[in-house]
């Protein structure tokens, strides 16, 4: 009788969602989500204080799991972030220091095949492994997502793109379905929640590695249902150009995002996984002039905080607890460590990581552990390099402005402290050539036949 009652117990959970469980399998195995934006400022979500944007999806991964207050991208800009994702390492290693341009200027250029990607190291070890949405890794076969362990790929090549035209900024069709064109109608952070969801149908009887990499709200700043054709193939109108977009036009755009990540969500929970799958927020450098970057200081493209500092959520069900703010500093390639240790995938010695697996920190299996991390951008008029260790960051902007800050205190970066620490100065100043000399001598060994010049 009492067997009876609970295998009836158990089917009506089954029945409503509660009871769906993974194999025993699977359980060791956890899918991982991994959403990235493009462009997003520090304070453009909810959680991170922003005052004008909706994002309660979003924010729900605040609440189900743990947000960081410290959390970096690997770069100021684009390509080289996505290269220290991808690769777990620093990009500089590869002499990707830039954004890649349009095909017809940076078409022979991407970041190599090793053989050690995070796509590929997964895929290895029996995930089923998608990316959507924006790539901007490479144009050729030799640099695609597919040659780096991508099974799946749907998105574009480029940096950005019109929207609804789905065209790069030579006006050149830009989307694929793995290595081929493809025309699909709709606004493109649509499609990118709608493939997404489909990986996640058609893969849910195994473990799988699904990137959504939106490109929203990069410009152009286009908003959703209302098709129109970008200006000057997606030029990046400026606020001072005639009848430039508005902030209201970027609100639009990015709470499109939310809407979708929504969607994902509900998506695992349909299909019974949520309690096993990892999902990771979060953004791939500073926002732009229509972002929120308050309380950081200046914006995409420099290494001031405001640059640099993004939003990052992680929610694991019974692993990562809910609610808590962490202050532990991270930044894009200790993702890729954390998802390979995280899925117990094997990680060749000769992979030489540069990232850390943030897992034991946040499950209180570790205390929060002090980091020293490094930037450095040649590129668009700017020359600067950075270096934080433990709460204290040295800025160098040209060859001799150099600024110590104690960011942990001084998020805004308004009180240089170097009058009063010049050992600090000194001893960072020290670490960052070391750093410089170690990541450059790699990329020389490499060559330089496939890498774009600053």
């Amino acid at each position: 009788m009492k067997r009876a009652i609970l295998t009836r117990v158990l089917l009506g959970l089954s029945a409503i969602g509660l009871g769906a469980q993974p194999s025993a399998a699977r359980q060791d195995r956890p899918n991982v989500v991994l959403i990235i934006t493009d462009d997003a400022g520090y304070g453009d979500v909810g959680s991170y204080g922003a005052p004008d944007i909706k994002t309660p999806h979003i924010d729900s991964l605040a609440k189900a799991g743990t947000r960081f207050t410290d959390f970096y991208a690997n770069a100021s800009t684009c390509t080289p972030t996505r290269a220290g994702l991808i690769s777990g390492r620093y990009q500089q290693r590869y002499s990707l220091e830039r954004p890649l341009s349009a095909v017809r200027v940076d078409g022979e250029f991407g970041l190599p095949a090793t053989g050690h990607s995070l796509p590929r190291l997964l895929a290895n070890h029996g995930y089923a492994t998608g990316l959507v949405g924006k790539w901007h890794l490479g144009y050729k076969a030799e640099f695609s997502p597919g040659a780096h362990g991508f099974n799946y790929f749907f998105g574009l090549k480029a940096g950005y793109g019109d929207y609804y035209q789905h065209t790069d900024s030579d006006g050149r069709p830009d989307l694929f379905e793995n290595e081929a064109p493809v025309t699909v109608a709709g606004y493109m952070t649509d499609l990118i929640t709608e493939r997404s969801l489909k990986f996640i149908a058609d893969r849910a009887a195994q473990p799988f590695f699904l990137e959504v990499a939106y490109t929203a709200p990069h410009w152009p700043y286009q908003v959703p249902d209302q098709p129109s054709v970008a200006r000057d193939h997606s030029r990046h109108v400026m606020p001072f150009d005639d009848n430039p977009e508005t902030r209201a036009d970027y609100v639009k755009m990015f709470e499109r995002v939310d809407r979708g990540v929504g969607d994902i969500l509900a998506a695992l929970d349909k299909h019974g996984l949520s309690r096993n799958t990892i999902v990771i927020f979060t953004n791939d450098n500073g926002g732009e002039w229509l972002s929120r970057n308050a309380p950081l200081s200046h914006r995409k493209f420099t290494l001031w905080e405001g640059g640099i500092r993004v939003p990052a959520l992680i929610r694991w069900p019974g692993r990562v607890p809910a609610g808590l703010v962490t202050p532990q500093v991270g930044i894009t390639m200790d993702l890729s460590a954390s998802i390979l240790a995280a899925t117990g995938t094997p990680v060749p010695a000769d992979a030489r990581l540069d990232g850390i697996n943030l897992f034991p920190i946040l499950e209180g299996r570790r205390p929060v552990v002090d980091r020293t991390l490094f930037w450095r951008v040649r590129t668009g008029g700017l020359d600067q390099r950075a270096v934080r260790s433990g709460d204290m960051k040295l800025l160098i902007d040209g060859a001799v402005r150099l600024m110590l800050f104690n960011v942990r205190k001084d998020r805004g970066e308004r009180d240089d402290v170097s009058q009063q620490q010049t050992p600090v100065v000194r001893r960072l100043h020290q670490q960052l050539r070391a750093w410089e000399q170690d990541v450059d001598g790699e990329a020389k060994a490499r060559g330089s036949a496939r890498s774009p010049a600053p």
